[in-house]
C-alpha cells in the first residue's frame, strides 16, 4: 500500500515528531510510504518556545521527509497537494493536534480526497486546551476534508463527534514510546543529575503550558514533607519568571531542581530512571505522550481526573488519579503512594500494558481502517 505521511518530522523535535517517527518506521517496513514535513511549521512570533528545530544534541533518526508545506503562505498549499498527488497514495496519513494548522493541511487533504485518496488524521486535539475564537471553525473545517480518524482518548472522541456525529473514526490508546533507550539504575541516574537519591523523587516532565499545572506541583511540594523531592524537567513556553516566583515564595527551592530548558532525547532516561512516580497535576488535558514516556521506563503515573488522563492509568495498577488539581488532594495521593509501598507492582502491570499498546499494533488498525471508509 502506498501512503503519504504529512506532518511534524525531522529537522523538528518534539513529540509530535516522536510520534511520526515511530509509526513512520513501522510502516516503512511493511508499505511504501513518502513522508512531508513543513518548510515552517509556526512563525517564531507565534511559536512559545526557543526553537522549533533539533539541535546537535538531539539524537532523532533522520526521516527523509521532503519540506514543502509553509502554513501561513497559501501558495505552498497547493504545491504541497499536487507533490503528494504525483505520489499517488493510498492513504494520506495525517496528525492534527491545534487549529492553527486547520488551514494549511484542511487545503491538502481536501484536494487529496476528491481524487479517491483516503485521509485519515491522527487527532490529539479537536477543540485545544488554550481556547481561541476561531478554533470551532477552523477545527470543522479540517475534520470535514478527511475520510476517517484515529482518536486516542473519550475526550477527543466526544469532541470529534460534537463537531461531525456521523465522523468515521477508531478508537487506539496511545502507543509507549520504545527509542528513548534503557533505564539506568536509580543511584546512576540521581547521582548524574546531582540529586539526593534517599528521598522520595517526583518528576514534571514535558512541555511547560499553563494548563499543565506546575503551580500546584510547586505548592504541593511546600504541604510536603523534607522526605520528598521534586524534578522539573522541561522548556517552558512563555517566560518562568512565574514557577522561579512560586519556587521562592513557597520556600521549596532546596528540594527542587528546575531544569527549565528543552530535554533532549539522551538526557529523557537520566530523569525518568531517577524518579519515583511521574506527576501529571494537569488543569485540563485529553492525552498525554508523557504517560507512553513514563510507561516506557516502566515509571508509574499520578494524574489529575481531567478530560482522559485517567483513561490511560489503570487505577491501582499502573498510577493513580486525584480528583481535581488541587494542591492539598495532590499531596494525600503522593503520599498514598508511598505508603503502599507497591512500585515493583505498578511497574509490572506498565509492562503488561506495554505489550499491547505496540506502534505495530496502530499501525495495523489504520490499515485495516482504510478499507472500511
Amino acid at each position: 500500500m502506498k501512503i503519504a505521511y504529512l506532518s511534524t518530522f525531522y529537522p523538528y523535535r518534539g513529540g509530535i515528531t516522536h510520534f511520526n517517527h515511530s509509526l513512520y518506521t513501522v510502516f516503512h517496513s511493511e508499505h511504501q510510504i513518502n513522508a512531508y514535513t513543513f518548510k515552517r511549521q509556526y512563525p517564531d512570533i507565534l511559536f512559545p518556545g526557543k526553537t522549533q528545530l533539533v539541535t546537535s544534541d538531539d539524537v532523532i533518526e533522520k526521516i527523509p521527509a521532503k519540506r514543502l508545506l509553509d502554513t501561513i503562505n497559501p501558495l505552498t498549499y497547493l504545491k504541497t497537494a499536487n507533490k503528494i498527488r504525483d505520489f499517488n497514495p493510498d492513504i494520506l496519513l495525517m496528525k492534527y493536534w491545534m487549529p492553527f494548522f486547520a488551514p494549511s493541511l484542511g487545503f491538502v487533504a481536501g484536494k487529496l480526497k476528491n481524487k479517491g485518496c483516503k485521509v485519515i488524521s491522527i487527532l490529539d486535539n479537536v477543540i485545544p486546551h488554550e481556547k481561541k475564537f476561531y478554533d470551532i471553525s477552523f477545527s470543522k473545517y479540517f475534520i470535514k476534508r478527511n475520510s476517517g480518524f484515529v482518536v486516542m482518548s473519550d475526550t477527543v472522541r466526544n469532541d470529534l463527534l460534537a463537531l461531525l456525529p456521523d465522523a468515521k473514526f477508531i478508537y487506539h490508546e496511545h502507543p509507549v514510546y520504545n527509542h528513548f533507550g534503557t533505564r539506568l539504575s536509580r543511584s546512576d541516574a540521581c547521582k548524574k543529575l546531582n540529586i539526593p537519591e534517599e528521598k522520595k523523587i517526583l518528576l514534571f516532565f514535558g512541555f511547560i503550558r499553563e494548563y499543565k499545572g506546575l503551580d500546584v506541583l510547586i505548592e504541593t511540594m511546600s504541604l510536603l514533607s523534607d522526605e520528598y523531592y521534586l524534578i522539573v524537567a522541561g522548556e517552558v513556553y512563555g517566560n518562568d519568571s512565574k514557577y522561579n516566583d512560586l519556587i521562592n515564595n513557597f520556600k521549596v527551592g532546596n528540594r527542587l531542581q528546575a531544569n527549565f530548558r528543552y530535554i533532549s532525547d539522551h538526557e529523557v532516561p537520566l530523569f525518568f530512571s531517577a524518579a519515583d512516580v511521574n506527576v501529571l497535576p494537569y488543569k485540563s488535558a485529553t492525552q498525554s505522550g508523557i504517560l507512553a514516556i513514563a510507561y516506557h521506563f516502566d515509571l508509574p503515573v499520578i494524574v489529575t481526573d481531567v478530560g482522559s488522563l485517567k483513561d490511560t492509568v489503570q487505577r491501582e495498577n499502573t498510577g493513580l488519579v486525584v480528583e481535581n488539581a488541587d494542591a492539598r488532594l495532590l499531596k494525600i495521593k503522593i503520599e498514598e503512594y508511598f505508603a503502599s509501598n507497591q512500585k515493583n507492582h505498578f511497574s509490572f502491570q506498565i509492562q503488561k500494558l506495554k505489550e499491547k499498546n505496540s506502534w505495530e499494533h496502530l499501525a495495523h488498525a489504520i490499515i485495516e481502517f482504510s478499507s472500511i471508509i
